[in-house]
């Protein structure tokens, strides 16, 4: 395995590891039949800072998971 080889599958693990931690620390979003039993306790104003930081959490989640993929295609394409 070459130099570069190696250092793509540092950075592939250590973004697999982030991507993880990413969805790990997102909330989920099955709110299901109890949220419509309940009502919707949610109000706009007291929503708004939580959507901000969901929001950011999903982007994040998509950058990294899309520099995943490529970080793998390259590496199999370099080790082949």
């Amino acid at each position: 395995m070459g130099t570069i080889a190696i250092i793509i599958s540092v950075l592939t693990i250590i973004v697999a590891i982030v991507l993880v931690g990413l969805v790990i620390s997102q909330e989920g979003n099955s709110q299901g039949l109890g949220s419509s039993i309940q009502g919707g306790s949610d109000t706009f104003f007291g929503n708004s800072q939580s959507k901000t930081k969901d929001q950011i959490l999903k982007r994040l989640t998509a950058i990294f998971a899309i520099l995943f993929a490529v970080l793998t295609i390259i590496l199999y394409l370099i080790t082949k």
